[in-house]
């Protein structure tokens, strides 16, 4: 369980590091080119929000086949353990989101 949590919390903090990581980098684009930092940001975490799961759960499909293969043979647990890892990286990356708008002034857009 401890490694589960563990797992968990880091695709949480890698996801959410995307997103904020590429904010900030668009930011200082956006300011050397003389955009609006604030709309760049905006834009920027909308597209990358799904790229930072899958960077969270490590780029590949083989997550999803363990769940694939584990409904398969009547193993839940190996199954709902990956769904949780997924879920808490799109949490992640959700939250970090929903920051950048907050700070950019974007409200809470669906």
């Amino acid at each position: 369980m401890a490694q589960l949590l563990s797992k968990m919390s880091q695709d949480f903090l890698v996801a959410f590091g995307v997103v904020l990581g590429a904010a900030m980098m668009i930011g200082i684009h956006s300011i050397l080119t003389f955009k609006s930092p604030s709309a760049s940001m905006l834009n920027m975490v909308a597209t990358v929000k799904i790229w930072a799961v899958v960077v969270a759960i490590g780029g590949t499909i083989d997550p999803f086949r363990v769940i694939e293969s584990n409904f398969m043979y009547g193993q839940i647990s190996p199954a709902v353990k990956q769904i949780a890892q997924i879920l808490s990286a799109f949490l992640g990356a959700h939250l970090g989101t929903e920051l950048i708008r907050w700070i950019c002034g974007g409200g809470a857009q669906g």
